[in-house]
Parts: structure tokens; sequence; C-alpha cells
């Protein structure tokens, strides 16, 4: 009985931690994404709407609904260099991003599978933004499925704090 319970505690405090580290991921993943928005802003002329989409990305009860949205998430991955030729996801760029983001092997081959499987799952739409927004909307019901997602309040404080 003892045994069990001491079994039961380890894989929960396992989970816990492995829970812990993958939202800080997220958290470091999403702050490099806020890092170049300003050039993406002033470059495409996105307005107010984009920034509120995105202070307000992982929450889970928010819709993203701009295509504007969609247009700065292509242009900030184009700028950290996440996408292949075609638009879409460079999977060896963007295992490597998660790496230097502090993903283990099995987390960065999890998130890149994840968009991956997402852009398959909206290939249909020639919209380049309107593909990102849609491929960006499930990747972020897939984090919040698997509890990866960071605490946006938190990104934000800390991205204004290094401004």
């Amino acid at each position: 009985m003892i045994k069990s319970f001491v079994l039961v505690a380890l894989v929960l405090v396992a989970f816990g931690v492995n829970v812990i580290a993958s939202n800080e991921t997220m958290r470091s993943i999403t702050r490099s994404f806020l890092k170049v928005l300003d050039d993406c802003k002033e470059e495409l002329n996105l307005g107010d709407n984009v920034l509120l989409d995105l202070y307000h990305f992982w929450k889970q009860d928010h819709d993203l609904a701009h295509r504007d949205t969609g247009c700065a998430i292509v242009c900030m991955s184009k700028k950290l260099d996440l996408l292949d030729t075609s638009g879409k996801l460079h999977h060896g760029n963007a295992q490597e991003f998660a790496v230097r983001h502090g993903a283990g092997d099995d987390m960065a081959s999890k998130l890149v599978t994840t968009v991956h499987e997402c852009e398959k799952n909206h290939v249909v739409e020639e919209d380049d933004c309107l593909r990102a927004l849609e491929v960006s909307k499930c990747f972020k019901t897939a984090m919040h499925d698997i509890n990866w997602a960071p605490k946006m309040d938190i990104v934000i404080t800390e991205v204004l704090t290094e401004v």
C-alpha cells in the first residue's frame, strides 16, 4: 500500500515538474515572438486589434478572429526563421528554436509535430494570413489540451520589463 502511494506521488511530482518545465519553455518561446512583433507591426501597419489578439492569445476563451493577426504571426515566424520557402513550418529550424528556448528533444518534437498536424488540417486555406490564424488556433487548443500553455499575463509583464 505504501509503495503504491509513493509510486503515485512520484508520478504526480514528475508530471508536475514536466508541466512546469513545459509552461516555462512555452513562455520563453512566446517571449521571442513578442520581441519581433514591433518590427512586424510597423512593416505591415497593423492595428491595435492585433496587439489585443496576441495579448490574449493563450486565453482559452479568446477567439482569434482577425486576419491581420495571422499576418503578424506569419511575419514573426519569418523573422524567427521558422518557415520554409513555401510558407510552411521549417521542421529543423523549429526544432532548434524550441530546444534553444528550453525544450528537450521530446518536447521540441511534440511542438513541431503539433504545428505540422495543424498545418495539414488547414492546407486548403489559400490565404497565408488566414491559414496562419487557423493553424495558430489549432496549436493553441492543442497546447491547452496538454496543459503546456503559458500564463500570458506573466509573459507580457516580462516583455514590458525588458523594454
